[in-house]
């Protein structure tokens, strides 16, 4: 068999229990793709050596049992591994060589996946184009017709989406602190999920905010993604916010069958100057899911409007206090010093070396916010918004809707170099329809359903019932189905 890294998770293990290829031949496939495309910069640490040695062992072990025995993975740098540089694309952590595995990692191995390498990502997951990285820029393997522009494949977990998408592994770890596994995987044409919060373990991943981040499976489609959320999720006793629940076997779950369901279409979520495709494509999806067998109705989440920024405020406040730690003292690259520099210059040259200019400007905003005097007027009036929120959603579950169904981004792809440098909050919007998501806690799962003028994919967004991503799944499985999304990027690079 040729192409191999083609394949997705579940052909790819029918494969090994048949013994039609080996993990050996799916590895090595894999990491010769990953060495011919250095200009997507998507990989930043490979680890052939490592990989060659679990595909190996999961060889000796036999094809029968784990869904992912000998499946190569990519991991994104923000995911804590043993021995292999963990710097979540920070400057200040240039170097750091963990000496534990995160959660997700040691239940993956266990598992039998193989680990390619790590993939790039913006600074602490803080950005919406994964052009933070101090590794340099993710880039996106579609093109517009006729343009060859280098195109962002999103962020933060950018180079976890353009792996997937351009076949360098069979599937990936993303993180979601408000969009950072959904909105990239909508710019790449792939499939992610973002569970609800607790599902999966946050052990062992570089925090940005800690009541929002959520780890979760970036794929080829839905089948793999409920394949790999199943190894990914559980309860963790060393994480304090993981949820002591049963983990269903959501790939069972994806029947196709949606007759009955009823799905919410929310209308605040019609924003003026929303793309022409984009308002096309949320019509087309509906009238796919009503075909389907859902029934579709109209709904309210008043609250939608100040989501954003009540977001802007939590998440540089928990992202401020959470990355006081990297001051050369106790974690972190520590600065040069001039003789007579005392403690203050160091930890001032210390993190103005070590952080980028995206990471900064949270950690100011974060801190001003959780200040004396600004704490009530923005951090706790942030909280209680979120608050509302939440009850938004509650309430219109609590009517009978099984699953929300939006746009996942604004837009198609844009291009590397032109939002950076322009206001940030132009960037910040890039996450509009994500953000309610993670201030609710809610599973979300982002999967591609067209493409627009110019031939990039766009994706819908479906959002589920907590603890029920065994029910979004299929609903997702079954608009999967509905689309037939079957485009790839031309191979350019």
């Amino acid at each position: 068999m040729s192409n191999l890294n083609n394949m997705t998770i579940a052909a790819a293990r029918d494969a090994l229990r048949k013994g039609e290829v080996t993990a050996v031949e799916l590895t090595e496939s894999c990491l010769s793709q990953i060495e011919q495309a250095d200009a997507l910069g998507a990989f930043v640490h490979k680890t052939p050596e490592i990989a060659l040695e679990q595909a190996k062992a999961a060889d000796a072990r036999g094809h029968d049992g784990a869904d992912l025995n000998g499946i190569p993975l990519g991991i994104k740098d923000l995911f804590c591994t043993k021995g292999v540089p963990t710097q979540a694309a920070s400057g200040i952590l240039d170097g750091f060589k963990p000496e534990y595995e995160s959660t997700v990692t040691n239940q993956l191995f266990n598992a039998g996946a193989v680990m390619l390498g790590k993939l790039n990502m913006d600074e602490f997951a803080m950005g919406s184009s994964n052009e933070t990285s101090v590794y340099g820029n993710a880039v996106n393997p579609w093109r517009r017709s006729g343009d060859e522009a280098y195109l962002t494949p999103g962020g933060s977990s950018g180079g976890s989406a353009a792996a997937v998408a351009a076949d360098l592994c069979l599937g990936a770890t993303g993180t979601d602190t408000g969009g950072s596994i959904r909105q990239p995987a909508a710019f790449t044409g792939i499939t992610g999920i973002k569970p609800t919060y607790g599902r999966v373990s946050r052990w062992g991943i570089v925090a940005f905010a800690s009541s929002l981040d959520q780890a979760g499976p970036m794929t080829k489609d839905v089948r793999d993604a409920a394949i790999l959320l199943g190894a990914m999720s559980g309860h963790d006793p060393k994480d304090s916010t993981s949820a002591d629940l049963p983990v269903p076997d959501f790939e069972a779950m994806l029947t196709g069958d949606i007759r009955g369901k009823t799905i919410g279409i929310p209308k605040e979520y019609r924003m003026e100057g929303t793309p022409e495709a984009i308002e096309k494509l949320w019509e087309d999806g509906t009238a796919m899911l009503k075909d389907a067998g859902a029934k579709i109705v109209d709904i309210s989440l008043p609250h939608t409007k100040y989501a954003l920024p009540a977001y802007y405020v939590i998440a540089p406040a928990e992202a401020s206090s959470n990355l006081a730690r990297y001051d050369g003292v106790r974690f972190g690259h520590r600065a040069k010093l001039d003789a007579g520099d005392g403690i203050t210059e160091m930890y001032e040259k210390t993190r103005a070396e070590g952080f980028g200019d995206e990471v900064k400007r949270r950690v100011m905003v974060g801190t001003y916010v959780l200040s004396a005097g600004f704490y009530d007027a923005y951090y706790n009036r942030a909280r209680k918004v979120r608050a509302l929120i939440k009850r938004d959603f509650e309430a219109v579950f609590a009517d009978g809707i099984d699953a929300i169904l939006t746009p996942a981004t604004p837009s198609a792809a844009f291009g590397l170099g032109e939002m950076i440098d322009a206001d940030p909050i132009q960037m910040y919007l890039n996450d509009v329809f994500t953000v309610t998501v993670n201030l609710a806690g809610l599973p979300g799962i982002s999967v591609p359903t067209g493409v627009d003028k110019d031939g990039l994919p766009l994706g819908l967004q479906l959002i589920g019932r907590p603890w029920e991503e065994g029910d979004l799944l299929n609903t997702a499985y079954a608009l999967e189905q509905a689309a037939q999304f079957v485009a790839k990027p031309a191979r350019w690079w």
